[in-house]
């Protein structure tokens, strides 16, 4: 209709002027003339070759014909019509799953929460389905390519997602509008498993009335997994260590980026040997590597993890310059005290470990009121004597120009930051954290377990200490390559008899009764134990 009236317009408005001009100007013009004097004026490129008229009338045509020429220019064509053709140019949202859809997961409302777990679950190869009733971020999620449905209300959304074909349905909407989702579900009948992710905790016992089969409240869990890596007394290090006793012990150093040992390899570094001290594995990025064979470089800011004895521990300290200890004693500081702040804070105090807490809001539990990226306020709370620095912040920006500032002030400190967008975690880990953390990653998997039935994604791998018997291996120097890189696993003592080795000189050979003590994750100390049976 807008196209149609642009020409209509125009020759009406000329047959006008025609008029006008013979009868009150006795100026008569043409058609054509007409009409190049109209489109100019309402263009507002110009008037052609009149400039001037006399009769009232005219007059006040002209000045109608101008002022509805800058009307219909500045606002009827930016407003209305060129938002109408990116409309009909763009691609159109789906209102309905495809017909030949089965057995899929309906996802309800994308967000950071579920990113990861629709990763897992593309990756898989399980069809997922994104329910979205905003359209900004339902047509966001089509250009990266995820199948979505949009939907104008919640009412329509179980219907277009065809949910009586799936077979499960994830409900990541606001509180309200998930309890009245899986009411409607259930309403129609559905009875496959539906979890639900839950904002406030309170409402976890409510969602399962309404029909949830799980709920979960990913911001506490995030939390509870922030506060396992850095207190060894709720998540030991490594566990089964105990049963050495005080023959063995465990320690962290940080290699700082101007070690000359930076680059260099285990075996042209010769740490272990000429301490007696065992590299067990090495922080890098969040990631823990742990098959630390000869040829494993120290990374700048990486962290060696090392057991051993006392004296072969103490002695490793003073042998690798630019190598510090983490504190094992002291304050943790958190920043921030929002719903993960608090849980973090929560934890740790229950664990009997000391806490300083850090924002802005002057609250109970608030030690230090400020800015967390204020360098003084940090010093004030004692950043350079804390145990780690845990940041706890609302947003990705925030966290990671705080990451920065920690590591100004602060270069031993542990980082552990808790991250909202999964593609921030590495942004995060190049500013200077340790360990990294995002919602995306504990909902991806919880989720990724229930739905796929295995751990998708791990937080973070712990090591342990498994006593097993030499019987094969027996002959052989416990750090032989072979041992090492075959399974990940490093013997870190040898039991003969009474007496417990944990530093083995270069002719220490493996009898068949030894009783050896293996280190690795659960799954490398597995896969050795099957190969030596």
């Amino acid at each position: 209709m807008l196209v149609l009236s642009v020409p209509i317009g125009l020759v009406v408005c000329a047959l006008v002027y025609m008029w006008g001009m013979e009868t009150l100007e006795a100026k008569p013009r043409g058609f054509w003339d007409a009409l190049e004097f109209v489109s100019e004026t309402l263009s507002t490129t110009g008037y052609g070759f009149d400039s001037r008229w006399h009769h009232p009338l005219m007059v006040i045509f002209v000045v109608l014909l101008q002022v509805f020429g800058v009307f219909f220019v500045f606002l009827v064509i930016p407003i209305y019509l060129v938002p109408f053709l990116e409309e009909r140019f763009e691609e159109r949202l789906p209102r309905e799953a495809s017909p030949n859809l089965r057995d899929h997961v309906v996802v309800y409302r994308f967000g950071p929460a579920v990113e990861t777990l629709v990763e897992n679950l593309s990756s898989s190869g399980v069809p997922a389905l994104v329910v979205e009733t905003n359209e900004d971020e339902a047509r966001r999620n089509l250009e990266q390519g995820r199948p979505v449905v949009f939907v104008r209300t919640e009412e329509d959304s179980l219907d277009a997602a065809r949910i009586m074909l799936a077979r499960a349905i994830v409900a990541n909407g606001s509180d309200e509008e998930n309890a009245a989702m899986i009411l409607r579900a259930r309403q129609m009948e559905f009875r496959g498993p539906i979890y639900a992710l839950v904002e406030n905790p309170v409402h976890r016992k409510p969602m399962e009335i309404a029909g949830a089969t799980v709920v979960y409240t990913p911001k506490h869990i995030l939390a509870a997994a922030l506060a396992a890596r850095a207190s060894e007394a709720i998540s030991p290090r490594l566990a089964g260590i105990q049963q050495l006793g005080d023959h063995l012990e465990l320690r962290e150093l940080r290699i700082t980026p101007s070690s000359p040992f930076v680059g260099r390899t285990l075996r042209d570094s010769e740490i272990g040997a000429r301490s007696g001290a065992t590299v067990i594995g090495q922080w890098v990025g969040g990631r823990l590597l742990t098959q630390p064979g000869p040829e494993m470089r120290l990374e700048p800011r990486g962290i060696l993890v090392v057991v051993g004895s006392r004296e072969s521990l103490a002695k490793l300290a003073t042998l690798v310059e630019g190598a510090t200890p983490l504190r094992r004693t002291g304050h943790f500081l958190v920043a921030g005290f929002g719903e993960v702040g608090q849980k973090v804070h929560q934890l740790l105090t229950d664990a009997d470990e000391d806490v300083r807490v850090v924002d802005r809001i002057d609250r109970k539990g608030v030690d230090i009121v400020g800015d967390v990226l204020d360098p003084s306020v940090l010093v004030a709370a004692g950043v350079e004597t804390a145990r780690s620095v845990i940041l706890a912040l609302d947003t990705d920006d925030a966290t990671l120009f705080a990451t920065v500032i920690v590591q100004d002030c602060a270069t031993e400190a542990p980082v552990i930051a808790r991250v909202n967008h999964a593609r921030n975690v590495e942004n995060i880990y190049r500013a200077g954290a340790d360990f990294a953390l995002s919602i995306s990653k504990v909902s991806g998997q919880m989720l990724s377990y229930r739905l796929l039935g295995h751990e998708a994604v791990s937080l973070y791998q712990n090591l342990r200490v498994q006593k097993l018997v030499a019987g094969a291996l027996a002959g052989r120097h416990p750090h032989e390559t072979a041992l090492r890189s075959r399974g990940g696993c490093s013997i870190v003592a040898v039991q003969r008899g009474a007496e417990v080795a944990t530093s083995f000189p270069s002719d220490f050979r493996l009898r068949e009764d030894d009783s050896i003590f293996a280190c690795g994750t659960n799954e490398a100390v597995a896969r050795f134990r099957a190969e030596i049976a």
